[in-house]
């Protein structure tokens, strides 16, 4: 309930908006933080049902706020892959706020509910629309009683969040506005657009910003297997000596990585080493470039979306689903060979750097030895001045 949570408040609404957008329901999100403290999250997607549910009598939309786990995704019709640590979903949002207004434009009505404190204030109201419009509004204020730390929402972090998933769905577009004029700048409403058509290759470029590429084109994979996507995106850089690999399973930062980030290491050096053996830059005596070698000067993003995902750790921040390591493999092993193939001059290029990264580890590591050896030679015997002392005089 400190900060963290305040803003998975936040993430938690606009991960169901998200979903609407991986689904192709929805391309436009938009995020304000209003003057009374609350935010208030609007997309252009199917909206929340709203027909009576099945088991629980009440209306689809008061039942996915205020019961746990009943989200999502409505039997089979609902969502491919959804992103957020989902199943919590709203009625948590819910269960923690003041209060929470829910709107839902579809089937030409407008459908309204407002909760306190987690409960339903009368029945859902139903009127017409005129504009014919779809979506879904969710506006809450979080409960100062739970959050006793804050509940001021932070401008920049969500800025970043919300940035990094319109990097990760291309074409989305996330519109995130501060009406909070005491805490703007100019006492003016502050507004930024994030909206990327290339999506995770614009995220390497931005990343490589201050750098010097390589290579001009983006390597880019973006293909499917045994309903695991799998985007990647590859550039390498003259100016750089360790590599950035970033991975992400269904919108979730894997800050501990996980099995997609080993599919990609696994098969970034098993295709070079092979291509460098093709194209005569490595002869049959040569040993094989290390996986470090080739990822030096690497920038990397890998974006996963996984029907089941299985996250490990304490924090839940490492990809677990052993299927998906031999799916990238694979994916991008395609991808990356058939690109190099058309693009011999990228892949010796790559090379040749892998090549300087090897030949200075092999040089490294000698320098390494010799000094060593030369300092277990020195130490086992005295030096010449100082010869052992052994005599018979007991005296002594």
């Amino acid at each position: 309930t400190g900060p963290k949570g305040l803003h998975h408040l936040v993430y938690e609404v606009v991960d169901n908006a998200v979903d609407e957008a991986l689904a192709g329901y929805c391309n436009t999100i938009d995020v304000r933080l209003l003057e009374d403290g609350s935010c208030q999250v609007t997309d252009n997607g199917r909206g929340i049902p709203t027909d009576i549910h099945p088991q629980t009598g009440k209306s689809a939309l008061e039942t996915v706020l205020t019961i746990l786990h009943a989200g999502g995704k409505f039997g089979g019709g609902g969502y491919k892959v959804s992103g957020g640590l989902h199943g919590v979903g709203v009625s948590v949002v819910n269960a923690l706020s003041e209060y929470v207004e829910v709107t839902v434009w579809r089937e030409g009505k407008t459908h309204q509910q407002r909760f306190e404190q987690g409960n339903p204030i009368g029945e859902l109201q139903v009127a017409p629309d005129a504009d014919d419009r779809r979506g879904t509004q969710v506006r809450f204020k979080p409960d100062a009683t739970i959050f006793s730390e804050t509940t001021e929402f932070d401008y920049g972090t969500l800025a970043s969040r919300l940035k990094e998933l319109a990097y990760l769905n291309a074409g989305v577009r996330i519109d995130f506005t501060d009406e909070r004029l005491q805490l703007t700048k100019n006492h003016e409403p502050h507004q930024e657009t994030y909206y990327f058509e290339g999506g995770i290759r614009e995220y390497v470029a931005y990343m490589n910003t201050d750098k010097q590429a390589l290579h001009s084109e983006i390597i880019f994979v973006q293909s499917e297997k045994d309903g695991v996507q799998v985007e990647a995106a590859l550039q390498w850089c003259v100016d750089a000596y360790s590599d950035n690999i970033l991975g992400f399973a269904n919108n979730i930062r894997t800050i501990d990585g996980g099995t997609h980030i080993e599919g990609l290491k696994t098969v970034l050096t098993r295709t070079m080493n092979t291509i460098a053996r093709k194209r005569n830059k490595r002869k049959d005596a040569d040993n094989n470039l290390s996986g470090e070698n080739i990822r030096e000067g690497l920038t990397a993003i890998v974006s996963v979306k996984v029907p089941d995902p299985e996250f490990e750790g304490q924090t839940k921040t490492k990809l677990g689903n052993t299927e998906v390591r031999g799916i990238v493999d694979t994916l991008v092993g395609e991808t990356l060979t058939e690109y190099l193939e058309f693009h011999p001059s990228v892949a010796d290029l790559i090379l040749e750097k892998a090549i300087q990264a090897f030949n200075a580890a092999e040089a490294a590591r000698r320098a390494r030895e010799l000094v060593r050896r030369k300092s277990v030679l020195e130490s086992s015997t005295l030096p010449g001045k100082l010869a052992d002392c052994s005599s018979r005089d007991p005296g002594e």
